[in-house]
Order: C-alpha cells, then sequence, then structure tokens
C-alpha cells in the first residue's frame, strides 16, 4: 500500500472530508497517518472540532483499534525558513530575512516555489523515521490543491530539478519526485456523479498519466441513496394519473372525488418521480464514464444530518469496509 496518500478533487467535491476519513480509515489497529493540509483553509481543524493548525504536527483524532491521527498546517514562509536551515544553515539569517519581509516575497512571487515547499515538507515526513530506524507514520494523507492544479503542483520539482542541475536544490528536488513518482504515492481524485466534476476528473487522470504520476483511485462522494430502481421508473414512466390518485385515496390520502387532496398530489408526485428518473439517468451516464477510465472506484454516501465529526468517523468506517490495499 502506497505511504503518501495524494487527495484531489473539483471544489465543492468534498476533498478535504475525503481526505480526513481516509485518514481516520488507515490509522486502524496501531497504525499512525499524518493528514497534511497544503491550501492554508483550516478546513482539517473545522472537520475536527479542534482549533486551527499552528505549523506543528499534532495528534487530533484516535481510530478505531487504538491509531493516531495527527495533523499539519504547512505554512509556505515557515517552510521556507526550514529549508533555508536544513541545507544552508541559514537560520538566524533566515528569520531576518523574515522580519524584512523577504521571505513572504520569494513565497508570493518566485514562480513555483511555494510548492516546491509545500510537496518537500510532505516527502520529508513519508521518509522520516524515528532512532529505532522505524517510519515516524505509517502514512501520509495529503489534502492537496484541486484537479485542475494537481499535476503541475506534483510535478514542480522536476521542473526545478532541470533547472538546478547541480546543488542541494536539485538533490532535493530530486528526492521528492523520488517519491512522487514511485509506488510510495497513490493520487486518488474525487468526484460527484455530475457532468463537470467527472469531466474535470479525467481530464486530470489523463494529465497524471502524463506526467507519469501514479494514479490511485476515483472517489464518488455524496451518492444519495438510491429510491427507485429500473423497474420502478418504467413502471412510474406509464402509470395513468388516475391509478396513481386511486392508490393515493386507497392509501388514505384524500378522498377519490375530483379536485380532492389525492388528486391534487399526483402531479408533484410524478414531477418529483421524472426528476429522479432524469438525475438517475444521468448518474448512470457519468458512471459509464468513470468506468471507462480503468481504475477502481469507490463511492461514500450523502449523510443527511450534515458533515460533523460522528459524519466523519462514519465515512472512515465506510472506506475501512471497502479495499484499502491502496
Amino acid at each position: 500500500m502506497s505511504r503518501l496518500q495524494v487527495v484531489s478533487g473539483k471544489g465543492g467535491t468534498g476533498k478535504t472530508t475525503v481526505a480526513a476519513a481516509l485518514a481516520l480509515a488507515l490509522a486502524t489497529e496501531g497504525k499512525r497517518a499524518l493528514l497534511v493540509e497544503v491550501e492554508g483553509r483550516q478546513g482539517i481543524a473545522q472537520l475536527f472540532e479542534t482549533q486551527a493548525l499552528p505549523y506543528e504536527e499534532r495528534k487530533i483524532a484516535v481510530a478505531p483499534g487504538g491509531g493516531e491521527v495527527y495533523a499539519l498546517a504547512i505554512d509556505p514562509e515557515l517552510a521556507l525558513l526550514d529549508y533555508l536551515q536544513m541545507f544552508y544553515k541559514m537560520g538566524g539569517a533566515g528569520r531576518a530575512l523574515k522580519k524584512l519581509g523577504a521571505i513572504d516575497f520569494a513565497t508570493t512571487i518566485a514562480p513555483g516555489l511555494r510548492d516546491v515547499l509545500l510537496t518537500g515538507k510532505a516527502c520529508e515526513a513519508v521518509r522520516r523515521k524515528d532512532k529505532a530506524g522505524r517510519f515516524v507514520y505509517d502514512y501520509v494523507v495529503m489534502d492537496a490543491p484541486p484537479t485542475g492544479r494537481i499535476t503541475r503542483f506534483l510535478n514542480v520539482n522536476d521542473e526545478v530539478a532541470g533547472l538546478a542541475r547541480i546543488g542541494p536544490i536539485h538533490n532535493q528536488a530530486q528526492a521528492v519526485m523520488r517519491v512522487l513518482k514511485s509506488p510510495e504515492t497513490a493520487v486518488h481524485l474525487v468526484t460527484l456523479l455530475e457532468e463537470m466534476p467527472v469531466q474535470e476528473t479525467a481530464d486530470g487522470i489523463a494529465e497524471l498519466r502524463a506526467a507519469r504520476l501514479p494514479v490511485g483511485r476515483v472517489i464518488v462522494n455524496m451518492m444519495r441513496p438510491e429510491v427507485l430502481d429500473a423497474a420502478d421508473l418504467e413502471l412510474v414512466r406509464g402509470v395513468p394519473r388516475a391509478a396513481v390518485a386511486k392508490s393515493l385515496s386507497a392509501a388514505g390520502l384524500g378522498g377519490a372525488r375530483r379536485g380532492g387532496l389525492a388528486e391534487r398530489l399526483v402531479d408533484p408526485l410524478l414531477g418529483q418521480a421524472e426528476e429522479y428518473a432524469e438525475r438517475h439517468a444521468l448518474e448512470r451516464e457519468q458512471r459509464a464514464v468513470l468506468a471507462d477510465l480503468g481504475l477502481p472506484v469507490h463511492e461514500l454516501p450523502l449523510l443527511a444530518e450534515g458533515m460533523d465529526l460522528a459524519g466523519l468517523y462514519a465515512l472512515a468506517r465506510e472506506l475501512r469496509e471497502q479495499d484499502l490495499s491502496w
């Protein structure tokens, strides 16, 4: 199983929620997972109902079986200070540069530097070992940028390694890409069964494959329960209005007289059924598109009561019940 799990998806598909649930699902039976946020939105803290995450690894949850989930919100400015200290022993000078505003300038203006620092910090966590030579984290789960940006984000160190052909920057960039383009990494895309998110998912997978980045799985999020099967939908399309009114009346929903409650309910009910049939057909079409991508597809339900901490554990349980050999 890949130790670095990267989760991306079109905005609005719930990729942060899926990343958090995946970290909980992986941190079972005593495992330890690090959940990394790179976009500065503090979405992880909100999901786990905790205070805003600092630039340090903090335990935020205990998974079933005694596992632990840690979280880190990577700050590009502080990551750059780490980088300067690690490779150039410029801790004091780096802090002076920060006071002058140079660090903020560099991470905002320098092309790609921000992404280099974010991916580098995540890969450092993947490679880190304790004094006994064991990995500190069994899994690192990254809540990554959206699908439209994910390939450039992950591939930026390839560009840096090409520009800086020797020295510590070149070596660090190559080390990051050795992790990102190896079986240690899997990039999962979150989508909804809707045309635009599915198309963006297909485009994203094509870009990842072209860049030789390891694509993992497609996760269909917020699936609504199936109310009518194909046979029921066919019955709805052909049932006469009078028969519906009669059935409603027999069920005690108003008398059968013209203009009664039963008759007034017919059109709204048939309208809802037709709307459901259209959505069902669209979802069937989008499932076929996803199937053609040749990747495993997982589905997570829409939680009727909304997303809270209990819901997050419920989604983690759903993932554990599926094949987690990712």
